[in-house]
């Protein structure tokens, strides 16, 4: 760890015990502000030139979006965190072949966009523009953190036929977790950090944590489900992945891979084949049946 960082997680741990409330705000400043802000790579650069950008507000913050395509019911590309849109350039292509129409964005603090931070909040104000704009989305393809905030917008009253989650992380707790091993603080730091964000984000609202669960209430989220993972993933646990094809049933399919990690998983063309394939198929005739059981998996 570097010794400034060391330094911060020493003095938030010691502070967390005297004056939670400083503590919460500083911990929920760096929980919500990405790790750098990553360019176009040149593999993504034409793809990405083919786009036509556009521009919406939230929270004061302009955010670029990008459509290839004209048709009806795109297919919507939600990127993970310290991420940005062109990172699914191998998908937008194959989407494009198939005769699809797709829609991004680069969330606030992620690529062209501006701001510093993000939240679960704003991805789902930013998925609500692009719906309001484009119309109903045929199906979502997310990756990492995206995935999490895919299942809380969609219970929200949006809606697509299917669900393509790569590398998924699935709930909040999860998240926490992870900042705070990463940062090295305790669990009164992070105890901090979620009453700030009680009070900030959700002061009338009870039950905030579970609607941050992909696996909440899964009759609120009707769609059929892909879930691809690897089992070298060293950012989101495979078993985020197995917890989403868990809760949702024979409505899902999880295929886990290995040796392609967290990040490398976006290039490989037999994810991006099978991915592809299962967004661009026709939807069930028949209503999704409750979900009950595990999904199978494959390798």
């Amino acid at each position: 760890m570097h010794p400034m960082a060391s330094l911060l997680s020493t003095t938030l741990n010691i502070t967390a015990r005297v004056a939670p409330g400083p503590v919460g705000r500083v911990a929920f400043a760096l929980f919500v502000r990405p790790l750098g802000r990553p360019k176009v790579k040149p593999g993504e650069a034409e793809v990405m030139a083919r786009a036509v950008t556009g521009r919406l507000v939230v929270d004061g913050i302009p955010v670029t979006t990008y459509r290839w395509g004209e048709g009806d019911r795109p297919v919507l590309i939600v990127h993970g965190w310290t991420s940005r849109a062109s990172r699914f350039a191998g998908f937008v292509e194959a989407l494009l072949a198939e005769g699809r129409t797709v829609v991004s964005f680069d969330a606030p603090g992620h690529g062209a966009s501006g701001g510093r931070a993000t939240t679960i909040l704003r991805q789902r104000e930013i998925i609500r523009q692009l719906h309001a704009r484009h119309g109903e989305f045929s199906a979502v393809l997310a990756h990492s953190f995206g995935v999490v905030s895919t299942f809380f917008a969609l219970r929200d009253g949006i809606r697509a036929d299917r669900i393509a989650g790569i590398g998924a992380i699935a709930d909040f707790d999860f998240l926490a977790e992870r900042f705070r091993a990463m940062l090295g603080v305790n669990q009164a730091v992070e105890d901090a950090m979620r009453r700030h964000i009680q009070r900030r984000l959700f002061p009338d609202e009870p039950g905030t944590w579970p609607r941050f669960d992909a696996c909440h209430r899964p009759e609120e989220v009707p769609s059929e489900i892909l879930l691809v993972h690897d089992a070298d993933d060293d950012t989101a646990d495979p078993g985020q992945s197995r917890a989403i094809a868990a809760a949702y049933g024979e409505r899902a399919r999880l295929i886990e891979t290995s040796g392609l990690g967290h990040r490398r998983i976006l290039l490989d063309p037999h994810v991006i084949a099978t991915t592809v394939a299962f967004l661009s198929a026709p939807p069930a005739r028949t209503p999704a049946p409750h979900p009950a059981g595990a999904a199978g998996a494959t390798r």
